[in-house]
């Protein structure tokens, strides 16, 4: 007890002793106050020198009692020297500030200096001084985290999460529980047309991450913002022209796990058409099997190419700094891979009861995705009055795509002791390419200094989507004696397929925004005043042939090896493009606001009213017995909004706000027609689906510390009238067929918590954020309930449950290191989504769920003094599969294996593992 007494005492005597000769303090920006990371401080005429942590501190320890001059300095500042006392016991935390070297001369032409809008101290302060509410990741952030798209970096931000491609790669952003649909994408502030043939919403993952500057997601709308976002507001701030020249380039390679697991399995799309064969040589024209290349079915398997990724951005200003130019540009080419099982169920007659598993199909995805970015920006300043800048973005993303699937069926010739079953191969070969283009000529000019301000912008996009000649093709199979065999292609039914699908896009806009200042009651109050008129074009194509094999009697293996050796019939020679997918439509939106901001003593209120006036209109092409083949929605709305910030100190705030919003319809979900054929079901248009009306509320308090540290505690709710939910639904003449249709639901309810933690100390970071969702929405299922027969009748119920895609539970969790002095950065990011209905049925008790789930991702960079870097990325770590169940066991699934588990029936079965990457960074 002596001996262990004594050790504390030493180590307690350790402790003191050196936290007594220590030297410690902070070192910040003398005009923003924020932390510096990275500056050296040092004691002259002593070999004791440390850098700055992330928080901007620094400890000197054990340094010599007695007078010294402390010197601290930074690039672009002015060195700081002060002659200071160390004392042998407790010596005081000093606080320094920095400031910028010959700012004044950099500032003679009244040109403002560019602050670094990529840093961490920027996207506080942007969360800090917002009008509204907002959560920022920097570019800095971005850079340094695993994450190469967009879609990957917004998973990070509370109240997100995200919808994954079969890739597994993040694709689209849920906000607040709120789908897809409920929000709205920006680039620097303006809209953004949507690639998607049938929705509004804009797939993230096109976006190469390298290209931002900055992402803000708004939770809370002011009246200068367009109205149609529930959910919230995506905006991608790029890069802008720095100060002085700025190279920043990076070239990466690595590899997808699952591509060293197994073969990726490829085709040759090269002799592909573009159009389709009613496209190219009219609509009377008869296709032929020499019209569809045999390209789509020459499959090859083997190990891909490494992936590879790169980008350039060069900056600087001219002129006297009045004229900025930037230029960037980003490359992926990367290899991507899924291994899935799918388990077909029946519907038990009885009600609440999951129904026989039918078949299982097993499924491997191989993706090759190149993904480009460009974007380039040109501003000139005048004067202090007036400045002009003209921006273009382009985005691509080409995928080629082959899903390969085996389907074994679990019907009477079902024999697993013996090892037999029927079997269906289905293999899926597809190219797409998405694009978007966005060009704005914007101007700023103050008209009356500190009164009087105008900005207006003009604006063309486009967005395309095109997917040529997609090809799916079943041949028939069986297991015997456990061994898979093929045997021959059907010679009835969609035995092969070949589709063409294209929409393009356009939209033409104009923004105006006035701000005029006048004291009023000795309170300046800024009056704001302003509108936007936008006109988009879609226009939709869809077309596909079906053929069946002109000779059933031949077997695979003996009269062919290859799919291409196949010779086909075409059962409709002109195509079917007379569906629901081809169509032409537009929209005109117009809108004004008037708004106020004003601050008495600590309370600041922004407030006003916006209206939108809308002209949805739709023409089918080829409509035949369409009752409705053309179609139009006019509508105007009144938005008002409040947001309220009462400053509690300098560093504290506490927000509420108030304001309404709209989402409107699809183009396609207004198209009455019978959409085609999707992989397990049938779509359908519905022309009197309505635009959803949300009252939303919130509460914040905000804790901002210093420039990097930050606690934000919200809540949050929303009333919804008239939201758009899919459901499966009956034809009411026929019933037994069913469509995935849209519709509008009587009111739902979303409310919920929202916590984000930052804290940096020394060489270490925390990011931590949690957001608690709960929603309620009431639609109608079909059960069923017996008759005087003892028969079973379908009827309708209401049934409640969450909204579509909305998790209760969201959590992300960052660990950081950074060391200036050695030049390392690293980051553990973990995320977890919790379970969210996945497809929703139109039976009662029968929802699909996926199951929740934890992401976790790392990188590290290593800097050396050359302006070179070293980084490393990982994903998916934990090779995380997405897993989707009816919630329930099923105990009529013929002693089918895998499909129970934890009281529900698994559905589906995805893994995607790891992927890695290595690469080198040059910054100048």
């Amino acid at each position: 007890m002596k001996t262990l007494l004594s050790v504390l005492f030493c180590l307690l005597f350790s402790i003191t002793a050196a936290h007594a000769t220590s030297l410690k303090g902070y070192v910040y920006d003398q005009k923003t106050g924020e932390a510096m990371v990275g500056a050296s401080v040092q004691l002259e005429k002593t070999n004791q020198a440390v850098l700055t942590g992330l928080d901007g501190s620094f400890e000197i320890k054990h340094p010599t009692a007695g007078t010294h001059t402390l010197k601290v300095s930074y690039l672009m500042y002015k060195s700081f020297f002060k002659q200071i006392l160390i004392l042998k016991e407790d010596n005081p935390v000093l606080k320094i500030y920095l400031s910028e070297t010959n700012a004044a001369e950099l500032n003679e032409v009244t040109v403002s200096a560019k602050g670094d809008g990529s840093s961490e101290k920027t996207a506080r302060r942007i969360e800090q001084k917002a009008l509204q509410l907002v959560n920022v990741v920097s570019g800095r952030a971005i850079q340094i985290s695993p994450d190469l798209t967009v879609a990957n970096v917004i998973q990070r931000v509370s109240g997100v999460s995200v919808e994954r491609s079969s890739s597994g790669d993040g694709q689209y952003a849920i906000l607040r529980g709120m789908d897809k649909r409920y929000s709205y994408t920006l680039v620097n502030g303006i809209k953004i047309p949507s690639p998607d043939n049938k929705y509004r919403y804009v797939p993230l993952d096109i976006f190469p991450s390298e290209l931002l500057e900055r992402l803000e997601v708004s939770k809370t709308l002011t009246p200068n913002m367009e109205g149609d976002a529930v959910g919230g507001v995506i905006n991608m701030v790029m890069k802008d022209a720095p100060n002085k020249l700025k190279i920043d380039a990076n070239l990466a390679t690595g590899y997808s796990q699952m591509f060293l697991d197994r073969g990726f399995t490829s085709f040759d799309n090269s002799g592909n058409n573009s159009k389709s064969p009613y496209e190219l040589h009219g609509k009377d024209y008869k296709a032929t099997p020499l019209d569809f290349s045999t390209g789509m079915l020459d499959y090859k398997t083997k190990h891909p190419a490494p992936n590879v990724v790169g980008g350039l951005s060069i900056g600087q200003r001219f002129l006297d700094h009045k004229l900025g130019v930037l230029v960037a540009g980003s490359y992926q080419n990367t290899y991507r891979g899924a291994n899935s099982t799918f388990y077909n169920s029946s519907v038990v007659a009885a009600a609440n009861k999951v129904g026989t598993i039918m078949s299982q199909d097993d499924r491997e995805y191989s993706e090759q995705q190149k993904r480009y970015g460009a974007h380039a920006k040109l501003d000139y300043t005048f004067n202090k009055n007036h400045k002009l800048s003209l921006y273009n973005a382009y985005v691509d993303l080409n995928s080629l795509q082959l899903r390969d699937s085996k389907v074994t069926d679990f019907s009477s010739e079902y024999h697993p002791e013996i090892g037999n079953a029927k079997l269906t191969y289905s293999t899926r070969s597809r190219f797409s390419a998405q694009q978007i283009y966005n060009s704005t000529l914007q101007g700023e000019h103050q008209l009356i200094p500190e009164k009087l301000k105008v900005r207006w912008s003009a604006v063309y996009s486009s967005a395309k989507n095109e997917s040529p000649d997609q090809s799916i093709i079943n041949i028939l199979g069986v297991k015997e004696n456990f061994v898979d065999r093929r045997t021959f292609a059907p010679a009835i039914g969609d035995a092969y397929t070949r589709r063409w699908e294209r929409s393009t896009e356009e939209d033409k806009a104009g923004y105006l925004d006035i701000d005029y200042t006048q004291p009023i009651a000795g309170i300046n109050v800024l009056f704001s005043a302003g509108g936007m008129y936008r006109d988009k074009q879609r226009s939709s194509f869809f077309n596909q042939y079906t053929l069946t094999n002109a000779n059933p009697t031949a077997v695979f293996g003996k009269d062919f090896n290859n799919y291409t050796e196949i010779v086909w019939n075409v059962k409709n020679q002109t195509g079917s493009v007379d569906n629901a997918l081809t169509y032409d439509a537009a929209e005109k939106t117009a809108a004004a606001y008037g708004m106020f901001n004003f601050t008495v003593k600590d309370l600041q209120v922004i407030g006003g009213l916006r209206m939108e006036h809308t002209n949805q209109s739709y023409m089918m092409l080829f409509p035949g017995a369409q009752p409705r083949p053309n179609g139009k929605q006019i509508y105007t709305d009144l938005l008002p909004s409040m947001n309220l910030k009462y400053k509690l100190s300098s560093h504290q705030a506490l927000r509420a706000s108030y304001f309404r919003s709209l989402n409107r319809p699809g183009f396609y979900e207004l198209v009455p027609g019978i959409g085609v054929v999707q992989d397990d079901y049938k779509e359908r248009g519905n022309p009197d689906l309505k635009r959803a009306i949300a009252d939303n509320f919130d509460l914040r308090y905000e804790l901002f510390p210093n420039s990097s540290d930050q606690l934000l505690v919200g809540v949050f709710y929303k009333n919804i009238a008239n939201p758009i939910e899919y459901t499966f639904q009956p034809d009411p003449i026929r019933p037994q067929d069913t469509y995935y249709t849209p519709g509008n639901f009587g009111t739902a309810k979303n409310y919920g918590l929202e916590l984000d933690y930052i804290k940096f100390i020394h060489k270490f970071g925390f990011k931590a954020n949690y957001t608690y969702t709960h929603s309620r929405i009431t639609t109608p299922k079909t059960s069923r309930i017996r008759n005087a027969n003892g028969d079973l009748d379908p009827i309708l119920v209401d049934q409640t449950r969450p909204l579509f895609g909305q998790s209760a539970h969201i959590a992300n969790l960052s660990l950081l290191f950074k060391d200036p002095k050695t030049g390392w950065d690293a980051q553990l990011a973990a995320s977890y989504t919790g379970p969210r209905i996945n497809t929703i049925s139109q039976f009662l008790d029968n929802d699909l769920w996926q199951q929740g789930f934890i992401q976790m991702d790392a990188s590290a960079e290593k800097k050396f003094k050359n302006n070179l870097s070293v980084f490393v990325k990982a994903g998916n770590l934990l090779n995380t599969p997405l897993k989707l169940f009816i919630k329930g066991t099923n105990t009529e699934a013929n002693g089918t294996t895998g499909t129970e588990y934890n009281g529900k029936t698994l559905i589906r079965n995805d893994y995607y593992k790891q992927t890695y990457l290595l690469g080198l960074r040059y910054k100048l």
